[in-house]
């Protein structure tokens, strides 16, 4: 910001530049323009003192050193308009000046002041008709400043904004509490928007453009637009950030606010005041570096009305701060977790300082609302707020957080916010409250500079501040019951004697003294029954009710809204409790009922809560009074065991009665869940609670003393037999499915230790069943019916029992494997190669790396994507978790190493490191160190400091992977030079080196009592002597590069993947392979044991991981098929069969009805690319890799003749229509061939690449080609001329077919559809859905995905990369 100075001649010169955190106080000029005004140029150039405008220069100089003010601003000569950066600069400046400004005059030129008379009445008509009222910048000129002082042409003040405020109200219709500095925010876009109305501009953009401030955005000026058109900029960037903060808002906390302070009765100014002379508020307040003020006290205390006033306080005091503050509540599970409170603080900053927006949409516009909400919402509401909190233009922030106890979802990561971000900023104040919790106290105490307020040594404070409330409470009773001044004074008189410094306490007392059934006359007998400290209160609130006509109905509400995990809602609750069976639709007398319970519990939006934390911990027996236990024991008589039971049984029933299959008429079986919307009826009301915790309530009632006496396996079989589907639908509509997962996972254990070996066998099968389509099921909840039943194993047992609910839309199925095969999980997220993968060190999470340039971190049991962490900016080939499993490291190709914290996803280091790629990391087993290996080199690193100790050179390649062995002494590493090199950790020296693999070797791991070394490399492992470096075995079975081995935790054993796609375990003894696992559809990176060594984790090419079973032995089944990736699959023309052709040489026929293969024809002797049928279907051609084209009789499966042809593979083979002719596409050629004599007709040139795919027209007379060189072309297929060249796809093209009516058709095979009858099928892009006229209907697991595909009508044939053959056939 560039000012204006007075020099000591008088002279008035402008400063250089002020960067913004050093601009001096100022004072700044509001006027409207006129003839002569000064301009930049003039004040450079030294004429600026002949133009009439200097007058009000000097004017607002004279005025400025009258405040006592050194620098001044105004407009006119302060921007040098000619530079469009500096313009666009100030414009978007403008109101921030104005708002910051010390001092802010108007000068009104057309509004004068006679000398002999000031009075009002003589000015105030000119003043009201002032021109300055009608220009459009003038608008946040009267806004923006805390004040503005108006002058006449006389230079006489006329007053400030606040003293002419009706006047300027009637001018501009401008609400008084915008006048008065309300925040903007509260005035709706439509409002503003009409203070412009009225106003006019010298240019006719400027409208929109002097609206920047009043919104708080900042936009290019494109002067020449035009102003509709820049308004609707404006309008569109303001709804933009509208709908941004809609969907980052989880409640209003100024809402909360109110709320609170209406149900407490209203905020009573001399019940919290004391606090404002306190010495630690008052440190906090006045010591730039305390930063953060710690409120203690027990339940009761005050402690949230206390932070309501100080919020008033600072709004009154410092009304140009930002003021951002939320209240958690534990009984309310939108706002008692830490992601809540993150969100918003973010959205009350937001609310008040608009252009702080910019942060939040930088993520926002990438993924919408989903960024809040998803597993990831943490990592990146912590960035965001970072950013805000440190952008420049912030003003003075106070943030506080009102109990920090009730915080009960991830309070760990709140206290880590609240300390660390206490440090981020000095224009950043903090204010926490919390009960008095040793662990919350000794978290923050670690923050330096922190001043700590406990209500219990305040407590003379305390009690007067109660004693002001009791008054307040008093006079309302009196008005409300006709107190007389004797009864007036005892009920004071008691409440002060016995509140004992609880607001609580008296809130509670009151209420129950205003009970319409409390007559003025039992007043002081019904005053005498409330004991003194709030846990008397509760044990003779808890003797009330138990003696009440409704005492068997409040234990029932009571124990089960004490005993569920979340507040419940009015109709969850006639579920859970049996008097209210036939109450669920009576809103009124279940409202009612709950009041009954007395003082127990309050309602707010049908939602049952307690009224506070400390009358549920009375309940539960918590508090150190003698009544509680005896309240726990009668709302409890025979054990919460009981309760648990009652809750689970009565969840089943009504789960059993409610579900049924599309339970929301979504009807479509592909309709994603992200369009569900809840049905006005919303037939899932009565049991949403049930759906999620049912089986966290059968858990808790299991108990020596009733496990053996209930009967209830039976319920539980009969529900999974007959409603087990309908449940996971349930759940997904419920965004529940990671939950439902691990309660089936918990079900599972709970069954382990019973007899009941079929019910087991049930609900093992279900797990499986589960962790399968878990994803699908999420994304998509009727695929339940559709993906999950036709692909579950033909031996499911949910399969079996649900034969009613598989589509009937389907009429041929794919054939499946017989029963669940190793593969326990796919975990599906990444958008490119999965590269690492690695279990944290208890099993419970797992870690990978992938060419998407992230990390993902999932839970191991449900498969749910825990956390996405974004900071590299290449692919990341490693990850590794720390041996305590709190950190986590990652290498990249962007040339460094991350540290992240594993809970909270932030990252803690960025090792700047190799200059190269970073190939492997591996932590220390202590770890205090962390190896990475790269281009020749190891590095080991300081893991806390992030100090490079050592650099180990010696290799001659890329070192690919590194590995420390058990006791930390030594590190592994192999290399492309062919060698693993042992080095000792400590000194750096080379102690081996193993030579032995002849290729490259790809990855080590030391087993684990470091004995013995493994490597993989070409088609082999071997397991070396760690010590001697002896060759132990050499084990052979794999077909490509070995990129991974991994031994299991008792070293028994040894798993290995490969670009072969497969994973399999070995004998570390003996060297057998002990299984073969199958089931990626592209090489397989990485492979890691669990710490208990029962499951493997692997990623791959495919994008997916995979979780395997590593303890049950069973290989996955191969359906029979190929042994290779299937390239190519083509229909005979009428249907019946299929070819397909694969990279292990062969063509197999099959029975497009049946599945079953007719034909395994051999003769090429490398990958087959593709296959064609003639059009009568009596023979099929074949290209292969093997330079050839083979035709074949399709009946009998014999080679009539062989091509031999390009000099290059063939890629693409088609039959004209008339089967006299074939055309292949090779490299950049295409060749026409008769068919009968194999004589080579012509050859097309004209394509740069290979040619991916030819089709003939339906007439036979032009020919079609597609290639990698991205072009397609039509040939004359008579003359071999091309016709025409056609561009634009930009990649490569791998399909080209004409439809029947001649029309070309581009792109890929998979999306190539056509059938009768009005039902179009095909495969969507991407190949993970089979579609049905355009909208998805059938999803695909990942193994069954294609890697080419062909449609006949209404069926689709899908070749795998597996080797699998799917048809399926639909109605």
């Amino acid at each position: 910001m560039r000012l204006l100075k007075c020099d000591d001649n008088g002279n008035f010169h402008l400063t250089e530049d002020f960067p913004n955190d050093k601009i001096p106080p100022y004072a700044i000029l509001s006027h409207t323009w006129d003839d002569g005004e000064v301009l930049f140029g003039d004040l450079m150039d030294g004429t600026g003192k002949n133009k009439a405008g200097y007058a009000k220069i000097k004017f607002c100089g004279d005025q400025a050193r009258y405040d006592a003010l050194e620098f001044f601003w105004v407009d006119a000569c302060c921007i040098d308009k000619s530079n469009n950066t500096e313009l666009q600069e100030a414009i978007n400046s403008m109101f921030r000046w104005y708002r910051n400004a010390t001092k802010s005059y108007a000068y009104l030129a057309d509004v004068s002041t006679p000398a002999h008379d000031i009075d009002k009445s003589t000015w105030e008509p000119d003043f009201r008709a002032s021109r300055w009222f009608t220009r459009g910048w003038t608008l946040q000129e009267l806004i923006a400043p805390t004040s503005v002082e108006f002058f006449s042409r006389e230079k006489v003040r006329l007053g400030d904004r606040r003293s002419l405020e009706r006047i300027i109200h009637d001018v501009t219709g401008i609400p008084l509490e915008a006048l008065q500095g309300g925040p903007l925010s509260d005035f709706s876009v439509h409002d503003r928007m009409a203070w412009i109305e009225k106003r006019n501009t010298t240019r006719e953009e400027d409208i929109a453009y002097s609206l920047f401030g009043i919104f708080d955005v900042q936009l290019p000026l494109l002067y020449g637009e035009g102003k509709e058109k820049a308004l609707e900029r404006l309008r569109e960037q303001t709804g933009k950030d509208d709908g941004c903060l809609a969907d980052l808002r989880v409640t209003d906390p100024r809402h909360d606010k109110k709320r609170i302070e209406m149900a407490k009765g209203g905020l009573l100014r001399d019940s919290y005041r004391w606090v404002l002379s306190n010495v630690q508020f008052q440190q906090w307040q006045a010591d730039e570096d305390n930063r953060l003020l710690c409120i203690f006290g027990d339940p009761g205390k005050g402690k949230t009305m206390l932070l309501c006033g100080i919020i008033d306080e600072l709004r009154m005091s410092a009304p140009s701060c930002l003021l951002s503050f939320f209240f958690c509540q534990a009984t309310d599970s939108r706002i008692n977790n830490a992601t809540a409170v993150l969100r918003s603080l973010i959205y009350l900053l937001v609310s008040q300082q608009p252009a702080l927006i910019s942060h939040v949409r930088q993520q926002y516009d990438l993924a919408g609302r989903r960024v809040f909400e998803d597993t990831n919402a943490w990592v990146v509401l912590w960035e965001i707020f970072t950013a805000m909190l440190q952008d420049p233009v912030l003003r003075m922030t106070y943030l506080i957080i009102d109990a920090l106890d009730e915080c009960m979802t991830d309070l760990p990561r709140l206290l880590d916010l609240v300390a660390q971000m206490s440090c981020v900023s000095s224009r950043v104040k903090w204010i926490v409250s919390s009960r008095n919790w040793p662990q919350i106290e000794e978290q923050l105490a670690m923050v330096a500079q922190n001043a700590r307020l406990s209500l219990e040594l305040n407590a003379e404070s305390v009690a007067t501040a109660v004693n002001t409330y009791i008054d307040h409470k008093v006079r309302h009773l009196s008005d409300l019951k006709q107190y007389d001044h004797k009864i007036d004074t005892i009920v004071r008189d008691y409440l002060s004697s016995n509140a004992n410094g609880t607001f609580l306490w008296v809130a509670l007392v009151c209420r129950a003294l205003a009970d319409p059934k409390v007559r003025k006359r039992h007043t002081l007998a019904k005053l005498r029954t409330f004991p003194p400290g709030l846990d008397d209160l509760y044990a003779q609130m808890m003797e009330q009710i138990s003696h009440s006509e409704d005492a068997d109905l409040c234990k029932q509400i009571l124990a089960v809204t004490t005993l569920v995990r979340r507040p419940i809602g009015l109709r969850e609750l006639t579920t859970l409790v049996e008097i209210l069976d036939d109450l669920s639709d009576d809103l009124e007398s279940l409202e009612e009922i709950i009041k009954v319970c007395g003082s127990f519990l309050t309602l707010r939006e049908q939602i049952v809560y307690f009224v506070h934390q400390s009358a549920k911990d009375f309940l539960l027996g918590k508090a150190t009074h003698r009544a509680s236990g005896n309240a726990f024991n009668w709302v409890f008589p025979l054990g919460v065991e009981d309760v648990n039971h009652i809750i689970f049984s009565r969840s089943l029933n009504a789960m059993s009665t409610v579900l049924r299959r599309d339970i929301y008429s979504l009807e479509a079986p592909g309709f994603p869940i992200d369009e569900v919307q809840t049905p006005p009826s919303e037939p899932l009301a009565t049991v949403r609670y049930s759906c999620v915790f049912w089986v966290d309530h059968f858990r808790d009632s299991i108990s020596n003393k009733n496990t053996s006496q209930r009967n209830i396996h039976h319920a539980v079989h009969t529900f999974f037999e007959q409603k087990y589907l309908y449940w996971l639908e349930a759940l997904s509509l419920l965004r529940a499915m990671a939950e439902g997962v691990i309660a089936i996972r918990q079900l599972e254990g709970l069954l382990g230790h019973t007899d009941q070996g079929q019910l087991l066998a049930l609900i093992q099968d279900a797990h499986r069943f589960a962790l399968s389509y878990r994803w699908i099921i999420e994304q998509a909840p009727l695929q339940v019916y559709a993906s999950a039943l036709v692909f579950a194993p033909t031996g499911s047992l949910v399969k079996r029992n649900s034969r009613t609910d598989e589509p009937g839309w389907i009429s041929i199925k794919p054939v499946v494997e017989a029963d669940w095969n190793a593969c326990l999980q796919t975990l599906e997220g990444h958008s490119g190669f999965v590269h690492s993968v690695a279990f944290s060190p208890d099993g419970r999470q797992l870690a990978s790396g992938s060419n998407d340039e992230t990390i993902k971190i999932w839970d191991a049991t449900s498969g749910r994507c825990l956390q996405t962490l974004e900071g590299h900016s290449g692919y990341v080939q490693s990850v590794a978790f720390s041996p305590d499993g709190r950190q986590l490291a990652s290498g990249s190709n962007d040339e460094t190493i991350k540290i992240w914290d594993a809970t909270s996803g932030r990252c803690l280091q960025t090792l700047e490191v190799h200059g190269r790629s970073v190939w492997s990391v591996a932590f220390s087993p202590d770890g205090r160190q962390l190896a990475s290996g790269s281009y020749k080199t190891i590095k080991t690193w300081d893991a806390t400091s992030g100090r490079c100790l050592q650099t180990l050179e010696g290799h001659g390649g890329w070192v690919q992977s590194v590995a420390f062995s058990p006791d930390g002494r030594q590190l592994a590493s192999c290399s492309d030079d062919e060698t693993i090199k042992i080095w000792d950790a400590t000194s750096g020296r080379c102690l081996q080196t193993l030579e032995g693999h002849g290729r490259s070797v790809w990855s080590v791991a030391f087993s684990p009592d470091g004995r013995q070394l493994a490597s993989g490399s070409y088609k082999t492992i071997k397991i070396w002597d760690a010590t001697s470096g002896r060759c132990l075995q050499t084990l052979e079975g794999h077909g490509r590069w070995v990129q991974s081995v991994a031994f299991s935790p008792d070293g028994r054993q040894l798993a290995s993947c490969s670009d072969d796609e497969m994973i399999k375990i070995w004998d570390a003894t003996s060297g057998r392979c002990l299984q073969t696992l199958e089931g990626h559809g592209g090489w397989v990176q990485s492979v890691a044991f669990s710490p208990d060594g029962r499951q493997l984790a692997s990623g791959s090419h495919d994008e997916t991981i995979k979780i395997w079973d590593a303890t049950s032995g069973r290989c996955l089944q191969t359906l029979e098929g190929h042994g290779g990736w299937v390239q190519s699959v083509a229909f005979s023309p009428d249907g019946r069969q299929l070819a397909s052709c694969s990279d292990d040489e062969t063509i197999k026929i099959w029975d497009a009805t049946s599945g079953r293969c007719l034909q395994t024809l051999e003769g090429h002797d490398n990958w087959v690319q593709s296959v064609a049928f003639s059009l009568d279907g009596r023979q099929l051609a074949s290209g292969s890799d093997d330079e050839t084209i083979k035709i074949w009789d399709a009946t009998s499966g014999r080679c009539l003749q062989t091509l031999e042809v390009h000099g290059r593979s063939v890629w693409s083979v088609a039959f004209s229509p008339d089967g006299r002719q074939l055309a292949s596409g090779s490299y950049k050629t295409i060749k026409i061939w008769d068919a009968t004599s194999g004589r080579c007709l012509q050859t097309l040139e004209g394509h740069g690449d290979w040619v991916q795919s030819v089709a003939f027209s339906p007439d036979g007379r032009q020919l079609a080609s597609c290639s990698d060189d991205e072009m397609i072309k039509i040939w004359d297929a008579t003359s071999g001329r091309c016709l025409q060249t056609l561009e634009g796809h930009g990649c490569s093209v791998w399909s080209v077919t004409f439809s029947p009516d001649g029309q070309l058709t581009l792109g890929s095979s998979d999306n190539t559809t056509g059938n009768p009858g009005g039902h179009r099928y095909s495969l969507s892009q991407g190949g993970s859905w089979i579609a049905c006229n355009g909208r998805n209907v059938l999803w695909l697991p990942s193994e069954y995905r294609p890697s080419c595909s062909a449609v006949q009508g209404r069926m689709i044939s899908i070749g795998c990369k597996s080797g699998r053959v799917l048809i399926l056939g639909f109605q």
